[in-house]
């Protein structure tokens, strides 16, 4: 059964999916969105970044007014973890965002095809039962949690990022397989929470793809914090009893093996494009070794009419890849040019103090051989910072030698994920530091690390 024609059917509703249909909604064009979910928003909004954000959010104030609120002059009663509001504050933020997508579906005229899609041809998508047709088929399903072998996440005791936003009560011990982003931000919840919390990761540093200095500084405030680390080291079993978790762990070049038990065990070793059920194979639709679909310079596959944006596709499995991919690739069928800088990507870790990245790496920087020079200032130099006791962390920001020209910026710190925007902006324009650090900074606020770190690489710092 064949229903009406579409410009664009979507398939997903995740960040990618849903910015691209209300931008192709706003040029005009008939627009669907397939979604099998019973709320729109992807694993970003229901499972993902914003749940966890939530989480994040509420332990950090637990946190703080428990170790903290003595020093500042406030004194309280010990603060207790009430597991089941704080849950319920996650959910409501998650009904509050997913729901104010479906409001936009209907300002926009967006509709919602219920269920779960699959690729006919190059221009028909079905959903149970029906078929639609549209001139144009996106595929934006996002990522899926990866996994390691002789390991089986039961979503109880050893769980996934999904399963420990949901954790029924605070474990005792949890054990994080991963030393990446989403590891090492639900290994700081429960920590902040109770919980005894270790940190496997196998390569010999934390937060592979982000700048090494900060990934150090990270892992001494976090050790300072309670939590432990295990670097260079390779989990290869997971035994699970009415205990808990037994895991058998090795160094990862080789050695002698050795066990580590606990109540539970997350595996955050990474995400994989979501391409099961779609049909690819089917259709002819090219994908590479690693599962993501191929596209060209305007997110075509190999099939005309069928596009493919976000974390299905390669480059940096982030929310905010997808939509700006989902806008550039709307602008395109409307005729339009669009613009994407993926150096020009910000990364961030929602860790407390945060992390945040972008441009280019020093590491990159000396593979290719350019000159380059080195700003750095301390957030213990600025007088809001101590203010405010967040006096851990650092800027740095790293420029072209000759040129001056901004290359990357490197913060962690308080508010480090709002202050590498500044940075964002004047290297979208091509941007030196000299520019950043001759531009008038509100006194006293957490920018003018940002200003000094700009100063120290094109000049002096003041206050340093």
């Amino acid at each position: 059964m064949s229903q009406s024609n579409y410009d664009v059917i979507i398939i997903g509703s995740g960040p990618g999916g849903y910015v691209c249909a209300i931008k192709c909604a706003q040029l005009g064009m008939k627009t669907a969105v397939v979604e099998g979910r019973e709320s729109l928003g992807g694993t970003c909004l229901n499972i993902g970044c914003i749940p966890s954000k939530a989480l994040l959010h509420a332990s950090e104030r637990f946190y703080e007014s428990k170790n903290q609120f003595k020093d500042l002059g406030i004194d309280i009663s010990a603060p207790k973890v009430n597991l089941k509001a704080m849950m319920k504050h996650k959910d409501d933020v998650i009904g509050a965002n997913t729901q104010g997508i479906e409001f936009l579906f209907k300002k926009n005229k967006i509709d919602w095809l219920k269920g779960w899609g699959k690729i006919v041809d190059e221009e028909t998508v079905q959903v149970g039962d029906k078929k639609y047709t549209a001139k144009n088929i996106i595929i934006a399903t996002g990522s899926d949690v990866a996994s390691l072998p002789n390991i089986t996440i039961d979503e109880k005791q050893i769980v996934s990022s999904e399963g420990a936003l949901k954790l029924p009560k605070v474990p005792k011990s949890l054990v994080v397989i991963g030393g990446g982003v989403i590891g090492l931000e639900m290994g700081a919840v429960w920590s902040r929470l109770g919980a005894k919390v270790t940190v496997i990761e196998y390569l010999d540093r934390l937060l592979p793809g982000m700048d090494k200095d900060c990934a150090k500084e990270l892992q001494k405030i976090m050790e300072k914090k309670g939590i432990d680390f295990k670097l260079s080291t390779k989990v290869t079993n997971a035994k699970t009893d009415k205990n808990g978790v037994t895991l058998e762990m090795e160094p990862a070049a080789g050695g002698k093996a050795e066990t580590l038990k606990a109540d539970v065990v997350l595996v955050a070793v990474g995400r994989k494009p979501y391409t099961e059920g779609l049909g690819l194979e089917e259709v002819g639709v090219e994908t590479d070794n690693r599962g993501r679909i191929k596209t060209g310079d305007v997110f075509d596959t190999n099939i005309d009419g069928i596009y493919a944006i976000g974390d299905v596709i390669e480059g940096a499995m982030l929310a905010h890849k997808a939509e700006e991919e989902g806008v550039v690739l709307a602008e395109m069928l409307a005729g339009q040019s669009g613009h994407i800088n993926y150096n020009l990507i910000p990364g961030v870790v929602y860790t407390h103090p945060e992390v945040a990245s972008i441009g280019y790496l020093e590491e990159q920087l000396k593979e290719q051989g350019v000159d380059y020079k080195i700003g750095k200032f301390p957030y213990s130099a600025n007088g809001r910072a101590r203010a405010m006791k967040a006096s851990e962390g650092f800027v740095k920001i790293i420029t072209h030698a000759k040129t001056d020209k901004i290359l990357g910026c490197h913060i962690i710190g308080a508010e480090a994920g709002t202050l590498i925007h500044e940075v964002a902006t004047v290297m979208e324009f091509g941007g030196s530091a000299e520019d950043l650090a001759r531009t008038c900074h509100a006194h006293p606020t957490l920018n003018e690390v940002v200003k000094e770190a700009a100063l120290a690489a094109f000049d002096k710092p003041i206050h340093m």
